[in-house]
């Protein structure tokens, strides 16, 4: 993919960031940009403003994580095109909206395996499950998530700085509650419901979207069960949308980081690609809830009861069930800037 003078040539650059792009965000709202600097060979990240959710996410934190999701794929789709991504985290103490430099270059084959130089194989692996992985809204079997494969998701975790700890029936309740109690929060709060107006796609306008949720990403409305699955059709009808009943045993998972500001964030968000990328290929179907998470004071309640460490900073679901349908994505063109 490297033209003959050693420089990446745009379809390269456009190949990666189209990779990049199919993280999974926020409501959707895919808040990232990219600058390629040519002749240095480095791709900038930066956080978009205009697709932050103000009132669900006022302190920025979803946006540093669904970055630092695009950021992983990035290093994932670089690995697989035989390039090295040296990243550098918010490179600009100036500039708190430049939240990554990726140095891009070329494996060497000879290189030792301990060297800088080397194609990261482990990366490479999980190219595949980049565009295999969407976020299910569907009921999940009552089946255990086997214990090796909790293994290989603790050890994904763990990779990239992070903690991802499998909560007891007592701990998971106490979450359940949580995200129910911000459940009903938001019905009392109007502006709640403006988060779910601007990022929603309802009807014909679902079928053009590059951004957002679309209705058919929905899933069925919840009769009954625990899983937590926020319902973005709120009151508003959707056809042929129907209803069922989910998990009555969701199986969850919480990732943590040991602080809570922006480089946290951003590494949170790569952990959380990478545990969902080796679920994908575990053949799991997964979805987010960061609902209890958006309240400082909730997600301090999140934690681990027993050591009371950590940060809380996604809430997953995992199970074995329909994968969900693939969401839409900007045009490359409208994220990546090469100069």
């Amino acid at each position: 993919m490297a033209s003959r003078q050693g420089q990446l040539d745009e379809k390269a650059v456009t190949g990666l960031v189209a990779e990049a792009a199919a993280a999974p965000s926020m409501h959707n709202a895919q808040p990232w940009r990219f600058r390629y600097l040519t002749g240095e060979r480095v791709l900038m990240l930066r956080g978009d403003p205009e697709r932050a959710i103000p009132h669900s996410d006022p302190d920025n934190r979803a946006l540093h994580i669904g970055c630092g999701a695009a950021l992983f794929n990035l290093r994932v789709a670089a690995a697989h095109a035989d390039f090295v991504a040296q990243t550098r985290l918010l490179p600009e103490p100036g500039d708190p909206l430049a939240l990554a430099a990726v140095q891009l270059a070329d494996a060497d084959a000879d290189a030792d395996a301990d060297a800088e130089g080397v194609r990261d194989q482990d990366l490479a692996r999980l190219h595949p499950a980049i565009r295999q992985r969407h976020t299910s809204r569907h009921p999940f079997a009552e089946k255990d998530v086997p214990e090796d494969v909790r293994a290989t998701l603790r050890d994904a975790a763990e990779r990239e700085g992070a903690v991802l700890l499998f909560p007891g029936p007592w701990h998971a309740e106490t979450v359940l509650d949580l995200i129910r109690d911000a459940e009903s929060r938001d019905t009392l709060e109007p502006d709640a419901n403006e988060d779910l107006a601007r990022w929603t796609r309802l009807g014909p306008e679902a079928d053009t979207a590059v951004d957002g949720v679309p209705e058919y990403a929905f899933g069925p409305r919840k009769r009954d069960g625990k899983a937590p699955v926020r319902d973005f059709a709120g009151r508003r009808p959707v056809a042929d949308r129907g209803t069922t009943t989910f998990e009555y045993t969701p199986h969850l998972a919480l990732l943590s980081t040991p602080g809570d500001g922006p480089a946290d964030w951003l590494r949170a968000g790569q952990a959380l690609e990478r545990v969902l990328l080796e679920a994908t290929l575990a053949d799991l179907a997964t979805s987010l809830t960061s609902h209890a998470l958006e309240d400082r004071a909730l997600r301090l309640l999140a934690r681990d009861p027993g050591s009371g460490a950590g940060q809380v900073q996604m809430v997953l679901r995992l199970g074995y069930g329909p994968r969900g349908p693939a969401t839409p994505r900007r045009p490359v063109r409208d994220v990546l800037e090469i100069v």
